[in-house]
């Protein structure tokens, strides 16, 4: 299949991936009510067609955190994607340094800070866990390698439960290494490009802690052991002290958290349910976004992700109030199905579908876009 779009690189990535790594790609908690929110809502928005506007120079640009980006999108940090094509956060991080794009790797990476850092500048997305050595350790890390921006994830004081991931033989199924082995076995063209090409194969940051033999069952048990829900606000003044690039909280969905946010002096915030693989039932991302920017009042950038799987939703959601996008699922489908081929061509797909939205809603630039664009209709009350 020549992928035309993020829907088809979903089905690739399926045809590819060992069924147990694809099931914890594409699945969110419980019944998966805010995962499919999180699209549904987003695809929802009505844009508004304008006519007879001279559309012929439009410019995507925008400047976040001291920097210009070509996009007003980032790669947001998605966990294990450096299982899913070989060294695979070095491919997606080459992509997006040679598309003018920031790439956000996860703490729950398959490849180092350092060995990933050789590629671009990036952001590093970081949890507070229980050991704050660790924690330490990561900023330590980080500010080494020259990283430009700290996300640090609030919305994981516990672990969601994820269906998706116990039938696959992930997290708590009785179903054991065989499973996943067998899995592996029906997927030969993984097996030699990630699996045997791609050694080491290790828990990437987690390696000093789990040991370079470590496999996924290993992340998973210290994820659960791991995560720490005593964590507060006053937290945030511990991570300032030993990080002084740009900080941004990821994981609001309420205004009132955003004010707090506010309040705290973070640089920013990410709107985010997590990619709905947390609190099952909560709103999406996109029905979130507008009351947090209303609370902001243009305080602090506001970013979000969640649910976006086209240049159309990037529009939509930079209307709905947010100054930057991020892409999860989106950029890690065309990384297993493609590699970093894959993540480039998504994201030249999201730049041209962008330049299409905006023309047809008679607009030349990013700050144009606005609840201006969006029709009234009674469906969007909500909005």
């Amino acid at each position: 299949m020549h992928a035309a779009s993020i829907g088809d690189y979903r089905a690739l990535a399926k045809a590819r991936l060992p069924h147990f790594l694809f099931e914890y790609l594409d699945g969110g908690s419980y019944d998966e009510v805010t995962l499919r929110r999180n699209v549904e809502d987003l695809q929802s928005v009505a844009l508004r067609q304008r006519v007879l506007r001279d559309v012929s120079a439009i410019d995507l640009s925008t400047a976040l955190f001291g920097k210009k980006w070509a996009l007003p999108v980032g790669l947001g940090p998605v966990g294990l994607s450096g299982l899913y094509a070989r060294r695979g956060e070095v491919q997606a991080a080459r992509a997006a340094a040679a598309a003018g794009v920031p790439f956000t790797l996860s703490t729950l990476s398959g490849c180092s800070i350092e060995e990933v850092a050789r590629s671009a500048p990036l952001w590093f997305q970081l949890y507070i866990v229980k050991y704050r050595g660790f924690v330490s350790d990561m900023i330590a890390r980080a500010k080494d390698a020259g990283w430009g921006a700290l996300l640090l994830t609030v919305d994981l004081p516990v672990a969601g439960t994820r269906y998706r991931d116990f039938r696959a033989g992930i997290s708590g199924s009785i179903r054991g290494p065989g499973a996943r082995s067998w899995q592996v076995m029906q997927r030969p063209e993984w097996a030699w490009d990630v699996a045997v090409r791609g050694r080491p194969m290790t828990m990437g940051n987690l390696e000093k802690l789990l040991g370079s033999n470590a496999v996924l069952a290993d992340l998973m048990s210290w994820v659960g052991k791991n995560f720490d829900a005593t964590v507060t606000w006053k937290d945030l003044e511990w991570v300032r002290k030993q990080w002084d690039g740009p900080l941004v909280i990821k994981g609001i969905l309420d205004p009132d958290d955003a004010r707090e946010a506010v309040a705290s002096g973070v640089d920013g915030i990410v709107v985010s349910n997590h990619g709905g693989r947390q609190l099952d039932g909560a709103k999406s991302s996109a029905r979130a976004l507008p009351k947090i920017a209303d609370a902001v009042s243009g305080r602090l950038p506001i970013l979000v992700d969640g649910g976006v799987r086209s240049g159309l939703d990037v529009v939509r959601m930079l209307a709905l109030g947010a100054d930057f996008v991020l892409m999860g699922r989106a950029w890690a489908y065309a990384l297993a199905a493609r590699g970093e081929q894959g993540v480039a061509h998504v994201l030249k797909l999201i730049d041209a579908e962008m330049r299409v939205a905006m023309a047809l809603t008679g607009c030349t630039s990013i700050n144009q876009l606005n609840e201006d664009i969006l029709e009234k209709s009674s469906n969007q009350a909500t909005f």
